[in-house]
């Protein structure tokens, strides 16, 4: 069942027949929780993961996004994904999400945190309100979802891996400052606690994405998603398979011996180029003239 919305991200077709650069059994006998899984990242990354033989859950505010990415898999890929309807942004639902994917597969192994979200605004417009949502979301939201995780591997002894979906915020982020705030508070939480929990056998990663040829890019102006086009180096988006294949390098054995990183998927973009979410205000266009 294919969503007639997506315009920017891939279909569903591509999604479960695009070459990987893994083998097919890499996650086999594994359960991984994606948060945000209706859609962008957390579809490709469901779908990638359930190619390499993880059991997959994946959860988010929307039902009727869960069930459409489920649809696919089960469509493409002859497998079943586990939908957890639910906000983050709540402990509770957060442990009892976590709960169903313990008692319906036995374990938990990879807890993808994907589930965020942001507007474009200038900073000095931002309501209360809309500073506290993005803040509780980006923020408090992962890290109920760390801490729970990582309190089950605690108390069954077993070790376990996150990977945190954050943004390059070396730079600062111009009109979506609430958003480079919680971001940047995940990836020196995830810092802190990579540490901490080391002798528990937990890796904490972060993987900060660029721009993205995903459907996150629908809700911005045609002329503004183009822009970001030319936002790196590369001059060019990525798409969502870069994202999915960089969680299953950071969570695989070939990034056994990493954690506390971030790695950057962005082609360069840290290094060089514009970034408004909004579009460049006339103010800063470099096309402006005299």
């Amino acid at each position: 069942m294919e969503d007639p919305h997506i315009h920017w991200g891939m279909t569903d077709e591509q999604l479960a027949t695009e070459p990987l650069v893994y083998r097919a059994d890499l996650f086999r006998g594994q359960v991984v929780l994606v948060s945000g899984g209706g859609g962008g990242f957390g579809r490709a990354m469901a779908y990638v993961l359930t190619r390499l033989g993880a059991d997959v859950a994946i959860c988010g505010r929307r039902a009727e996004r869960l069930e459409r990415t489920a649809a696919g898999i089960r469509t493409h890929l002859g497998r079943e994904v586990l939908c957890l309807p639910m906000t983050i942004r709540d402990p509770e639902q957060v442990a009892a999400s976590i709960a169903a994917v313990i008692g319906k597969f036995g374990r938990l192994d990879l807890l993808v945190n994907n589930a965020g979200g942001q507007f474009p605004q200038p900073a000095i417009d931002y309501s209360v309100k809309g500073w506290n949502a993005v803040i509780d979301t980006n923020l408090n939201g992962t890290w109920h979802m760390m801490q729970h995780a990582a309190r089950h591997w605690r108390e069954h002894n077993s070790p376990g891996t996150i990977v945190n979906i954050v943004a390059g915020v070396e730079r600062g982020m111009p009109q979506i400052a609430h958003s480079c705030a919680a971001r940047a508070g995940v990836i020196y939480l995830s810092k802190s606690v990579a540490v901490e929990w080391a002798p528990l056998g937990i890796r904490v990663n972060c993987l900060a994405a660029g721009a993205i040829a995903s459907d996150g890019l629908d809700s911005y102006e045609p002329t503004v998603a183009e822009d970001f086009r030319v936002s790196n180096p590369m001059l060019r988006l990525g798409d969502v398979l870069d994202i999915a294949q960089g969680v299953v390098y950071l969570a695989a054995a070939s990034g056994r011996y990493i954690t506390g990183e971030v790695l950057h998927i962005d082609g360069g973009r840290q290094m060089w180029g514009d970034d408004w979410p909004g579009g460049i205000p006339e103010h800063f266009r470099r096309d402006r003239g005299p």
